[in-house]
């Protein structure tokens, strides 16, 4: 050839999309294109001036060159494999299925062949699947159908024959119609909303439903459909298989109703086996009395709930059952429950069947009410015996808390009148311009007693909004800073010499919707009894942060701390630990503050150790939810 006409006859070759193999009179290879070379799984340098059986499975070798000179003497063109199933090699060994178009031509007084080789290993395969499935779907006992997603209304196209059998309808009747005429004018089952809804989106579904027969005659259909999807992921079938059910729902049905009937039962009911006496079966009502469930019942005997000593005297009062000699059999006894405690029972006792098997079925009554009248109502009369003693213990713990409080309103009242009183009386003898200083160091004392009596009676009047539960909480939106400033201001009139507060810092953009009242309340109470339980020279620290639910706030400090035996206590109302007997105070101020923050969904905790210092932490929501 000219170098023009290789270049076209190249190109020519390569545009080819099956596998492409020239071969010579002797069957050697002269040329293969690109898709030869895949399909073969050889390089085009491994296969030029090899011999074709290079190519053919071992077992084709003989018969083959008598084949290729009756073709080559013929000349004529031939397709082989539509009719008969021929093999070609790759170069892995993998043997597959082709077809083959032989061309003859002569170039230059040569003969050759040029064959063009498709592998239809994905045909044969999907040929082969299609017979099995075709004869799998008409020789199932299922009804089977096929509609077309791509059509409108997804028409049947396929049936088998067990559809039509148990359907009735007719081919006719059946194809290119959507499959609801299988309701009939019963549409508005619940499965069928899921059913439309999963073939609206693609997707597979399992329903039962109430179909009709072409005469009109009603079964249960438990239907499967599923899709199949092309290569490009579009639905264009569906397929579903339905199984007639009809007589399962029928035993449901009356199963479910005698279950409702045994479980509902009010008296007990045990089932157990004739022969080894295990439980097969308890009611609702026996498993909730007897504290067993059933899992753990089947593997017990009725000598396991009852006070018979032994089997051989259960099998002997059974016995006259087992012989046959009376229908049923009645007595009383004891069960047992799983906790231990035991109960009068009235039992009717009979002999049945299970199947072949025979069990005895014993109803149960039980008799407590009947049998333990005077018992119960010498229990009810103990009963309102402890309840009255409780009652009377409350009294007392009531009377004692009164009493506390009166002695504490006379300590902490006396006090500071006293000091009011004292400075009042001095007050009136210093009436020269001099005495201005000792002046005013009386009216502060007067001002503090007078701060620290008020603030006793708003103590006291929050204890009793507390105690009868009429706290009002006004909720607003507030900046955290604000309340911290105006608690530590307040504060500092306060400090003993050298005492300091450390403030707590990046506050100013953390906000809440809380009582703002109560909660400086309860910020100063801390802060006051931190100050107040603290020598001089002492720091008291305040750390302050936030996440995205909760406040938390603690206030340590460096003071006398709480003694261990005493902190169990340290939240209830009027309680003092020992160590401040001798300094002012009411001892509800931690009780006031544990309460609001119980009622705003917060809570107060503490770490204290005496001679070191306290900290208490108290954790609030930044948003009420009440």
């Amino acid at each position: 050839m000219f170098p023009q006409d290789q270049q076209i006859f190249n190109i020519l070759l390569e545009t080819v999309s099956d596998g492409v193999i020239i071969v010579d009179n002797h069957q050697k290879i002269m040329e293969v294109n690109t898709s030869a070379e895949y399909i073969f799984g050889y390089a085009k340098s491994d296969l030029i001036d090899k011999d074709l059986n290079l190519l053919l499975p071992s077992n084709y070798h003989k018969s083959h060159s008598g084949y290729f000179e009756k073709f080559t003497q013929r000349g004529k063109r031939r397709k082989m494999g539509e009719t008969t199933d021929i093999f070609a090699l790759k170069k892995d060994g993998t043997i597959f299925p082709i077809e083959v178009e032989l061309n003859p031509f002569t170039i230059y007084n040569q003969t050759y062949v040029m064959a063009l080789v498709k592998d239809v290993s994905e045909k044969k395969e999907i040929e082969k699947n299609l017979m099995l499935h075709s004869k799998a779907l008409q020789s199932a006992n299922n009804g089977i159908i096929i509609t077309d997603a791509l059509k409108h209304d997804n028409p049947v196209i396929y049936f088998n024959s067990a559809f039509q059998k148990l359907t009735g309808y007719s081919e006719k009747e059946i194809l290119n119609h959507n499959c609801r005429f299988l309701q009939d004018k019963d549409r508005d089952q619940k499965p069928l909303k899921k059913l439309r809804e999963a073939i609206k989106n693609g997707e597979s579904c399992q329903a039962t439903l109430r179909n009709y027969k072409k005469d009109g005659t009603m079964f249960w259909n438990d239907l499967f459909i599923f899709p199949i999807t092309n290569t490009q992921g579009t639905v264009t079938n569906f397929i579903g298989i339905q199984n007639d059910v009809t007589l399962r729902k029928k035993a449901e049905a009356e199963q479910h109703h005698l279950a409702t009937i045994f479980d509902e039962s009010l008296n007990e009911i045990y089932v157990f086996d004739a022969k080894t006496l295990k439980f097969i079966n308890v009611n609702f009502g026996a498993q909730k009395n007897i504290g067993y469930t059933l899992e753990e019942l089947k593997e017990m005997t009725p000598l396991d709930i009852t006070t018979i000593d032994s089997k051989i005297e259960f099998i002997k009062t059974i016995e006259v059952l087992l012989k046959k000699n009376v229908e049923k059999i009645e007595f009383e006894t004891v069960h047992r429950r799983k906790d231990g405690t035991i109960y009068p029972v009235d039992v009717h006792l009979q002999l049945s069947n299970l199947g072949e098997k025979n069990v005895f079925v014993a109803i149960i009554l039980d008799i407590t009410e009947r049998k333990n009248y005077t018992t119960k109502l010498e229990y009810k009369v103990e009963e309102r015996t402890q309840q009255l003693q409780i009652a009377l213990s409350k009294e007392k713990e009531l009377n004692e808390l009164k009493t506390n409080f009166l002695s504490l309103v006379s300590h902490e009242f006396k006090t500071p009148l006293s000091g009011i009183l004292t400075s009042s009386l001095l007050l009136s003898k210093y009436q020269l311009t001099e005495d201005q200083q000792k002046r005013d160091k009386h009216i502060k004392i007067i001002t503090d007693k007078v701060h620290f009596l008020n603030n006793i009676l708003n103590d006291f009047l929050s204890v009793e909004k507390l105690e009868r539960g009429k706290v009002n909480y006004r909720f607003s939106h507030f900046k955290l800073s604000k309340v911290v400033n105006e608690v530590v201001y307040d504060a500092n009139m306060l400090l003993k010499e050298g005492q300091q507060i450390k403030y707590p810092e990046n506050i100013d953009d953390l906000s809440l919707y809380q009582d703002e009242k109560i909660i400086q309340l309860i910020f100063f109470n801390l802060i006051h009894n931190a100050i107040k339980y603290s020598s001089e020279g002492t720091v008291i620290s305040l750390n302050l942060k936030q996440d995205q639910n909760f406040t938390t706030f603690a206030i340590k400090d460096e003071g006398i701390g709480i003694p261990e035996k005493d902190q169990k206590n340290i939240f209830e109302r009027y309680f003092r630990a020992e160590n401040v007997i001798n300094t002012q105070g009411t001892g509800i101020g931690l009780n006031i503050a544990k309460n609001h923050l119980e009622n705003l969904g917060g809570s107060i905790s503490f770490a204290s150790k005496e001679h070191v210092g306290s900290t208490f932490t108290v954790t609030f929501p930044n948003t009420v939810n009440l």
